[in-house]
């Protein structure tokens, strides 16, 4: 199955205004929407993501109609969508780069929460919250990516098994059982992180009132486009 995943983003917010001076609370901040502008590189992979997916499904439709009688074609578009697999495992690793990056900064906020007003027990049980959420959100995203990067695995080994003269049916179909039961995983390890993603943004508006901080949220597409096709 083809199926691109379906990532939440982490939506933004621009401080209006604060109590002068560094305040636990306004560093929080800082940190949060630092590491907003860290998952850039994440949102940025997403259209060249699904453009190669199309791509890679088009070569793999195309191969399938032709016949032995077509070899030297099918090798040539075996190896074309290979190294289709390849573009999408270097999207990849720039996403976990960026998300691996903006959780390191959103680490810094830890020590901080100690520091917030003590009469304040709303903004410390949401900041603890938050973190407990950002960890689990990270944490499925650790098994997203092994999942997914597992997938690209199968697919080069598919474009490799498609290259060989002696490739017999029952082969081929149990090749591609493994991956569709690879992107099933990888849907269901998307739909946790998509559920993580939301309510750590829900989290994060109630925390920044709750430390009685004025800022204005901008909206960002916070999904990816599906690309649902399938290999049979």
């Amino acid at each position: 199955m083809r199926v691109h995943m379906l990532l939440a983003l982490l939506v933004a917010a621009s401080l209006l205004s604060a109590c002068t001076g560094p305040s636990a609370e306004e560093e929080i901040y800082e940190h949060l929407e630092k590491a907003v502008t860290l998952e850039d590189t994440f949102r940025e992979q997403q259209q060249p993501m699904v453009d190669l997916e199309s791509e890679e499904q088009q070569l793999y439709e195309e191969i399938i109609d032709l016949n032995m009688d077509q070899f030297e074609e099918i090798k040539e578009k075996s190896q074309e969508a290979a190294s289709i697999v390849e573009e999408r495992r270097e999207k990849l690793e720039l996403e976990k780069e960026s998300i691996d990056a903006a959780k390191e900064e959103f680490d810094k906020i830890e020590p901080l929460v100690e520091d917030l007003d003590e009469e304040n027990t709303d903004a410390k049980a949401k900041a603890e919250d938050l973190i407990e959420t950002m960890n689990g959100r990270y944490d499925t995203y650790q098994s997203l990516y092994t999942a997914y990067e597992e997938a690209l695995t199968l697919d080069k080994e598919l474009y490799e098994m498609m290259q060989q003269e002696d490739l017999t049916e029952e082969q081929l179909q149990e090749q591609v059982d493994k991956i569709n039961q690879k992107y099933n995983e990888v849907i269901e390890q998307n739909e946790s992180f998509n559920q993580h993603t939301e309510e750590y943004n829900t989290l994060k508006k109630e925390l920044y009132e709750a430390m009685e901080l004025d800022v204005t949220y901008e909206e960002t597409d916070t999904d990816r486009e599906e690309d649902d096709s399938s290999e049979e």
